[in-house]
């Protein structure tokens, strides 16, 4: 028993090693997604009700704690995929409303405003 005990404890602890972290460059990157949106003037759609997008930003953010404390998180595709597409509770997309255009699901928007950001950082590292 003591010995099933050490290897269960030796296995946790490797698997808890194992969580690999959020890069700085990648939670730099999700902050400027989040503040990206949070100034669009866009409406972001969660469990059926509007909210503006500074209070889709506060709860992209609880989200994002949530997940790196835990480890979960390595890229922000990964946050994207896992935080701000859909509801955790009720599974449902969450929408992206901008100046009275249909809605878009919100993994469509982010990654398209992520595009937007990587190719103007690519520009500006270029000699």
């Amino acid at each position: 028993m003591r010995r099933f005990l050490f290897f269960l404890l030796a296995w946790i602890f490797v698997a808890a090693a194992g969580a690999a972290s959020l890069s700085p460059a990648a939670r730099t990157e999700i902050d400027a997604l989040l503040s990206r949106l949070e100034v669009s003037g866009c409406d972001f759609n969660r469990n059926g009700s509007w909210y503006r997008a500074a209070e889709a930003k506060a709860h992209l953010l609880s989200k994002l704690s949530y997940l790196e404390d835990r480890g979960m998180l390595q890229s922000t595709e990964q946050f994207i995929e896992l935080a701000a597409s859909k509801s955790s509770l009720s599974g449902q997309a969450y929408l992206v409303r901008c100046s009275g255009a249909a809605p878009l699901p919100s993994r469509s928007w982010l990654t398209s405003q992520l595009q937007v950001m990587r190719a103007a950082a690519g520009a500006t590292k270029k000699p």
